[in-house]
């Protein structure tokens, strides 16, 4: 009987054992490549100029190896080399980009191509020893989503959300024209250290950033995902005019805004909201007005003429804590050029909704105040 036993579970070990290996050869795949030459880890173009060129490398990017970088040895007659991510089964007559599910920047347009042959404009042109990288972030987030983004000669471009097939995403690079030769890294590896010289933010103050009546008592908010994207946060979006309420898909707001616009933020704080840890929150006894101003004179616009319409409770499936915690709910408001654009119910996280920017493109700037009369 013992000897049953032992067999059988032998049998069951060699099952899960040959099931695993199965996955492991699964991910690793046999490299693609059309209308290239690959000698090592320089890819030249050899194609005829009228037809794309394309190489998929043979293992998707993952958590041991969420990186990769290309530079370009010579960007031949048009320097249409483009460096990406695609799914396993990519069609190699298509640039990296082109088609649904693939991502890539473009080194002559500078542009980002999410999945559609119409790029946008993204980041600067890349020439003759320019190093175009690639990678993802790992960060808790919806299984089926990641954050993608691009480098320049180490510096990051930007970045953008996008869907995650079972697969994973494939590093991937097209040329398109004679002459293109580029060296492919995948064992690249990406400095994660923070440089917040990339935002360009003119706030007046010397620590814009922090507000001295807060207190940090959760996780910061991920630094490489737009304001709205993740649960817990909301953001009115200049260049659609949406608004993102913890999700990377947006909804219609608002109207678009362009420089010289002002866009306004702000909380309008119901009558009964409970703080956290009331009692041990130091209370001037007799604040001073904002410069400017006498006391008492700031009145909530959003509270005049009655102002105590609710906002129509928005409901999100799976956020138990924000269904259970109803004292802990405020109205966000945006404003654009002094007037208002709409509201949208939140709960309020632990450590408090702090005022965040953010940036996806090269050349924004902002002005801030965190200080602006109102009322």
């Amino acid at each position: 009987m013992d000897d049953i036993n032992l067999q059988y579970r032998f049998l069951n070990w060699r099952r899960r054992r040959i099931r695993d290996i199965g996955e492991v050869r699964a991910v690793r795949v046999q490299e693609r490549y059309k209308r290239m030459l690959k000698d090592g880890d320089i890819l030249s173009y050899q194609g005829n100029s009228d037809e794309v060129g394309c190489y998929v490398a043979p293992y998707p990017l993952s958590k041991g190896n969420c990186y990769f970088e290309v530079t370009i040895l010579d960007t031949g007659v048009r320097g249409t080399i483009a460096v990406g991510l695609v799914p396993q089964g990519y069609k190699l007559d298509h640039q990296p980009g082109w088609l649904p599910h693939s991502i890539a920047y473009h080194a002559d347009d500078g542009k980002l191509y999410n999945g559609n042959p119409v790029g946008q404009q993204f980041g600067p042109k890349c020439n003759r020893g320019d190093r175009i990288g690639c990678g993802i972030y790992l960060e808790p987030s919806e299984a089926s989503l990641t954050t993608v983004f691009f480098t320049k000669n180490g510096k990051e471009v930007g970045s953008a959300v996008v869907p995650v097939s079972a697969e994973g995403l494939f590093p991937s690079v097209g040329m398109h024209s004679l002459g293109e030769e580029v060296k492919v890294d995948l064992q690249a590896e990406w400095a994660t250290q923070e440089d917040d010289s990339r935002m360009m933010v003119d706030g007046q103050e010397d620590e814009w950033g922090r507000l001295h009546d807060v207190r940090v008592s959760h996780t910061d908010y991920p630094k490489n995902r737009h304001p709205g994207w993740s649960r817990g946060s909301v953001a009115y979006h200049a260049d659609d005019g949406q608004i993102f309420h913890g999700s990377g898909a947006g909804d219609a707001f608002g109207p678009r805004c362009v420089e010289g616009d002002i866009m306004g933020c702000g909380i309008m704080f119901p009558r009964d909201y409970i703080l956290d840890d009331e009692d041990d929150i130091e209370e001037d006894p007799d604040p001073e007005p904002p410069e400017g101003a006498e006391k008492g004179g700031f009145q909530n616009v959003l509270y005049q003429n009655g102002g105590e319409e609710e906002e129509e409770e928005e409901e999100e499936e799976g956020d138990e804590m924000e269904r259970g915690n109803e004292s802990r709910k405020v109205v966000a408001f945006f404003t654009r050029n002094g007037k208002l654009m709409g509201r949208r119910q939140v709960a309020v996280p632990p450590g408090g909704l702090y005022p965040t920017i953010g940036m996806l493109s090269s050349g924004e700037k902002v002005k801030v105040d965190l200080h602006p009369l109102s009322g």
